[in-house]
């Protein structure tokens, strides 16, 4: 099974502390060597790097670990391959543009007898998980034709796809167009918000701990989610299966159903992102 790691906040933070755990799991505490890929959203930009070497050997998983980027929304991934050869263009997250902006992709899942309905964005690749990706954009333009829908609409289009997608298989996913991050758990998905008061964290695939106190500001809020906790000595919530969230500025906006199509209320209120800063460490 490969590994997600997402990150959302609500000032640009870096993701070094979670990705040096993360990493690990790519051919040191876990087996998927498959390949892996980072993207951080930087204003309009997108920044992706994507390799088919092993991350925890990947000298470019080693620039990431050390070079502070920073970003309020973050898509990551491990892979093992289940669907397509171990090829860049199979290599997740999957970036595409739609409506003017980039977004992003990852799966963790097998996915059997799914077939795409054909539509203008198409796969590179020849991954189940791409497929599915571009299946679910073609979607939103269906329902949207310029590519820009409100939250409600991507709420309803994303509920429908996922829980259609999922009868196939495994289809655990992450998803952002930079304003926001989807997380949908099939099997296995968990996630936590840090903010006020910040403590101190401790990897669980390295012995690498980190006193947020130190890093953050008062009105900081970050949000992780992984397919495992990251750390073990916080207490990490999971998904239940057949469960779409949305996250945005680092707090959880909504809680839907995917296996009978309910569009839930949001949880918060929409926050306006502060100014400033910070940083995972």
């Amino acid at each position: 099974m490969c590994q997600l790691l997402g990150m959302n906040a609500n000032v640009p933070t870096d993701i070094c502390f979670s990705f040096s755990g993360f990493r690990q799991r790519g051919g040191l505490t876990d087996h998927h060597a498959d390949g892996w890929g980072i993207g951080f959203f930087e204003d309009a930009g997108c920044r992706l790097f994507i390799d088919t070497e092993a991350s925890v050997t990947s000298p470019i998983a080693a620039l990431v670990s050390a070079y502070p980027i920073r970003s309020r929304q973050v898509i990551a991934h491990i892979r093992k391959a289940t669907q397509g050869q171990t090829l860049l263009q199979n290599t997740h997250p999957f970036q595409r543009e739609l409506g003017g902006r980039y977004w992003l992709f990852a799966h963790n899942g097998d996915l059997k007898d799914f077939v795409a309905t054909p539509g203008p964005v198409r796969p590179v690749g020849d991954t189940d998980s791409e497929m599915a990706f571009c299946h679910l954009l073609n979607q939103i333009l269906l329902s949207c034709s310029d590519g820009r829908p409100s939250d409600e609409e991507l709420l309803t289009v994303v509920t429908r796809v996922a829980g259609e997608i999922a009868r196939h298989g495994t289809f655990n996913f992450l998803l952002s167009n930079g304003d926001w991050l989807l997380a949908h758990c099939s099997t296995l998905l968990t996630w936590i918000v840090r903010e006020a008061p910040f403590s101190v964290a401790h990897l669980s695939d390295e012995d690498v701990s980190v006193d947020f106190s130190e890093h953050t500001g008062p009105d900081d809020r970050v949000a992780v989610i992984a397919t495992a906790p990251l750390t073990d000595n916080e207490v990490w919530t999971p998904v239940a299966p057949g469960t779409l969230l949305m996250f945005r500025d680092g707090a959880l906006q909504a809680s839907i159903s995917t296996s009978d199509h309910a569009v839930g209320m949001p949880l918060n209120p929409h926050h306006t992102a502060d100014a400033g800063t910070t940083s995972e460490a």
